[in-house]
């Protein structure tokens, strides 16, 4: 705690965002000992709901209004959670204003916001990734696509809200992929240069890695999942849920932290990467060995919601250390306990959003005081209580000592929640059932 000085140094904390994320790192910074309010812009109807917590009414691509507010309030440290206030460089402007920032400037979050600049650090620093090819152009993609049989993956280069990824299982669905990149244009600016990447078959996890510019220490794995319906079905998905710890991780834990985490901790070490915030890498296993799919630049959703409940020290502690680049003086520890998290969805989502629709859930539920936890998505005040204002509208988390326990008190949760259309997959977690029962 020596790193800290005055405790005083730390009352007050802005943190940007208004998704389940936002919500779970308010709820766990309320818990520190050295903060005595939160603000949270422009935050959602569970976060109004949080003991310490505040909303403002202020949007995250204000950056102005944003840091006005930081400097009048006495901000001792702002947390910027969504990913498109970073690629615009809201850390950039906050840091103007001489703010205590945790989160990554515009240039370190191009791991996230440029597929293709992400692809060659990974290569200027050996991390094993599939093999791919950058088209900048809808003629170089159709001819890459053609020349390359082994390209069945169609990934966007820019930000697309986690949904501009093509796994596909034909040259005739990779062809169908660009041709609504680059001809119907549905994800605008972000789909002018493309990925075709391998396919590889494996097991994925994320791996989130907290960085204060020359130190990385890694969090427990997670495993989330995408697909929209059980079973993997479906579109892809901001996210449907999301389990911790992962038995693949610890599988493989020697070999990921030889071929990824270390490269990474010696590259920032020498100089050669500059980065600060998350680094959160998405990877495959696969017979070849553990290779990285992508990075993200902040925390993930809903992995945040399936870890902090399973963190056992002070997150406030943690995030200004990284952004004061002190991380090397302190010590995060976790609880040993399974960690399930169920997102709860409109039945139109991800094509349209649910809105307006009311949301009835237990009070014990709703004051996460104890588990299982209630974080808020797309919610609002509306209507003399809290309503629907989003596709991802909630989430419950629950720990155990067993993650059958914990999947079960989890759905145990979302059954003292509903709103109408209100959907969410029935098999989070059940992969790791399968692994406890063959081990």
């Amino acid at each position: 705690m020596a790193l800290l000085g005055s405790q005083s140094y730390l009352q007050k904390v802005l943190v940007i965002g208004g998704g389940g994320r936002e919500h779970a790192i308010c709820w766990k910074l309320a818990q520190s000992k050295l903060c005595d309010k939160v603000y949270c812009a422009p935050g959602n109807g569970g976060t109004a709901l949080e003991g310490k917590v505040e909303n403002v009414p202020i949007a995250v691509n204000e950056f102005d209004k944003l840091a006005q507010f930081a400097v009048d309030n006495k901000i001792d440290l702002v947390v910027v959670g969504p990913d498109n206030p970073l690629a615009d460089g809201i850390v950039d402007r906050l840091e103007k204003s001489n703010l205590v920032v945790f989160g990554p400037t515009k240039d370190q979050s191009k791991l996230e916001w440029s597929k293709a600049h992400a692809k060659q650090v990974m290569d200027n620093l050996a991390i094993p990734t599939p093999r791919y090819v950058i088209a900048r152009s809808y003629e170089d993609a159709k001819k890459s696509a053609l020349e390359h049989d082994w390209a069945r993956v169609v990934k966007v280069d820019g930000l697309a809200l986690g949904k501009g990824v093509f796994v596909c299982d034909s040259q005739e669905e990779v062809l169908q992929a660009l041709a609504e990149i680059f001809e119907n244009q549905t994800f605008g600016d972000a789909g002018r240069v493309v990925l075709l990447e391998e396919k590889i078959d494996g097991e994925e996890l994320s791996l989130l890695m907290l960085c204060d510019g020359k130190h990385l220490v890694e969090m427990p794995a997670c495993q989330d999942h995408k697909r929209r319906f059980d079973d993997d079905k479906g579109p892809n998905t901001g996210g449907m849920g999301a389990y911790s710890p992962v038995d693949l991780y610890d599988r493989h834990k020697a070999e990921i932290q030889a071929k990824i985490f270390r490269p990474l901790q010696k590259a920032l070490a020498e100089n050669k990467l500059s980065f600060k915030g998350v680094l959160y890498a998405g990877i495959i296993v696969s017979k070849a060995g553990p290779q990285v799919l992508e990075f993200n630049a902040r925390f993930g959703d809903p992995e945040t919601q399936a870890l902090l409940p399973r963190m056992k020290s002070d997150l406030l502690v943690a995030l200004f250390a990284c952004a004061t680049g002190e991380l090397d003086q302190v010590e995060i520890e976790w609880v040993p306990e399974s960690s399930c998290c169920v997102v709860a969805v409109g039945d139109k989502y991800p094509a349209s959003s649910s809105k307006g629709e009311t949301i009835t859930f237990d009070e014990q539920l709703a004051n996460n005081a104890t588990e299982p936890y209630l974080f808020h998505a797309g919610t609002k005040h509306g209507n003399g209580g809290v309503i629907t204002d989003g596709g991802r509208v909630l989430s419950v988390v629950a720990l155990a000592p067993t993650m059958e326990d914990a999947a079960k008190k989890c759905y145990e949760g979302l059954n003292q929640v509903s709103f109408k259309g209100m959907e969410f997959r029935k098999d989070i977690a059940r992969r790791a059932f399968k692994q406890c029962h063959s081990n």
